[in-house]
């Protein structure tokens, strides 16, 4: 993200704080040249990664499941 520096004079907590949580350089234009605000380390990708609901049953189990109260019709 490009700032001038009126703008980060104006977030200057917000946009440190935006750089800190996204990982990602904060750029403030002055004078033609461009100035830069990264954090020491970017952030892992793997950090980035949502939990997501699995089941775990055998086989037997999810073949004999009464499925009637999950399915619902496309309409």
């Amino acid at each position: 993200m490009v700032v001038t520096p009126s703008k980060l004079r104006e977030n200057l907590y917000n946009l440190l704080d935006a750089v800190i949580e996204k990982g990602e350089p904060l750029e403030i234009s002055r004078k033609g040249k461009i100035l830069r605000i990264a954090p020491e380390q970017r952030p892992s990708r793997l950090d980035k990664i949502v939990a997501k609901k699995i089941i775990t049953a055998s086989d037997d189990e999810l073949i004999n499941t009464s499925w009637e109260g999950e399915w619902k019709p496309f309409i």
